[in-house]
């Protein structure tokens, strides 16, 4: 009898390292079960029964690191959370060492990481599924549960202002996968990669949605139903703030700014927030804002992916 996660020749298991990892078909089979396991939580109560998950993390972390582990729990499963300052990874051991070995005890691999490269490198070694729960190129996570909102909110269009980072890179594309009307305004040298602007144009036209980039936040924002902004510097980024200050004063999501798009529009941030910055306190804390409501359903989404993944959706 083989061990379990011997060298024996498995098929290729299936990682979310970017959004379209997963099918347009896939993505709406997600987004569905999030939404059930949102209004019946008991459903995945034992998707994971067994089941043992490996959580790096080289940048700090809240929602992510409690909604992982809460989530986990919750399906039957057990989060083994690691510090990578506290692992062999953080003295430099080979990224493709640490997934073979981890690949022998556990039975996924999530890691919040500095460069995408390490994520990549350990999907192509790792005979079980890693997931990316936020490099610098990609936050697939996060934009599942941004979907998840929109939906919630009978959402068709949504509009992203500020820098072009991993989050709205990931917005993007799950928006135009899942037929949103999809803009983007960002400052010139700060828009969101070519090569991913044109993977989402691709996406609408099949799903049905649109995908535009242009300079002008109230262009962006003109009749839209819902607004987003990240913060204009990443963690790990902070000597580009000056620089990334100046850019980007005129892109912060004020009252006046709301009072462009649809009535009804609600405003999203993926958190943490600096108001007076990228947003404003009257948007943020106001009756427009769904912030918090997208916080809660990273729980849900993360859920219902992490089970689909491992073969505990039902």
């Amino acid at each position: 009898m083989s061990a379990p996660n011997s060298t024996a020749a498995t098929a290729s298991p299936k990682s979310f390292l970017e959004v379209d990892d997963l099918s347009i078909a896939e993505l709406g089979s997600v987004l569905e079960l999030a939404h059930r396991v949102k209004a019946e939580p008991a459903l995945l109560a034992d998707a994971l029964a067994g089941k043992q998950v490996a959580v790096i993390f080289e940048k700090h972390s809240t929602r992510t690191r409690v909604s992982l582990e809460v989530g986990i729990n919750s399906m039957g499963g057990a989060p083994i959370i690691l510090p990578a300052s506290q692992t062999q990874l953080g003295r430099g051991e080979p990224v493709a060492d640490t997934a073979r070995v981890l690949e022998r005890y556990v039975d996924a691999i999530i890691a919040r990481v500095n460069s995408h490269e390490q994520l990549a490198e350990m999907a192509s070694v790792a005979r079980i599924p890693v997931m990316n729960a936020l490099s610098d190129l990609a936050h697939p996570m996060q934009a599942l549960a941004d979907i998840q909102t929109l939906q919630e909110r009978e959402a068709k269009s949504v509009a992203y202002v500020g820098d072009g980072n991993n989050v709205a890179t990931s917005l993007m594309i799950a928006s135009a996968m899942t037929g949103l009307d999809f803009r983007i305004a960002s400052p010139p040298g700060f828009e969101v990669p070519e090569d991913a602007l044109e993977r989402a144009k691709s996406y609408a036209s099949e799903s049905g949605g649109s995908v535009a980039q242009m300079s002008d936040p109230f262009e962006a924002a003109a009749g839209v139903d819902a607004i987003y902004t990240d913060v204009w510097v990443s963690m790990g980024d902070e000597a580009s703030l000056q620089l990334k200050r100046g850019a980007l004063e005129a892109y912060r999501v004020s009252g006046e700014l709301m009072s462009a798009a649809s009535p009804s529009a609600i405003a999203l941030h993926c958190l943490p927030a600096h108001r007076g910055e990228e947003i404003d306190a009257e948007v943020i804390d106001g009756p427009s804002s769904a912030v918090f409501d997208q916080a809660e359903n990273r729980l849900h989404a993360q859920k219902a992916l992490i089970a689909a993944l491992l073969g505990g959706a039902k």
